[in-house]
């Protein structure tokens, strides 16, 4: 069973600082129906994962987002596998497979 979501929202601001972009590109994504949004108190708040579809599928928001958004702190962010935490995979593994065997 797959986990709810809880929705990320950020405003038109927030948005454009994140991914490096201008507020009037965020309004203009909105005016087209490109982000998924509502309105609070007269304020936009965009959906956070909608904002990321989009900016994936644009090559200039793309390019913005990996020059002055938050793509340039990407690399930093990447986690790599251990060898513990392999060894810990495995030896579920096997007690499973031993489980069934009994």
């Amino acid at each position: 069973m797959e986990k709810p979501k809880f929705p990320i929202r950020v405003s038109v601001s927030e948005a454009a600082k994140l991914f490096g972009v201008d507020a009037h590109t965020i309004r203009r994504a909105i005016k087209r129906e490109e982000l998924k949004y509502i309105v609070v108190q007269s304020r936009y708040k965009i959906n956070f994962e909608s904002l990321i579809e989009w900016s994936q599928n644009r090559i200039t928001v793309k390019n913005k987002t990996e020059q002055r958004g938050i793509g340039q702190f990407v690399d930093k962010w990447k986690i790599k596998t251990t060898q513990s935490e392999k060894l810990i995979d495995d030896e579920n593994s096997e007690s499973a497979g031993k489980n069934k065997s009994s």
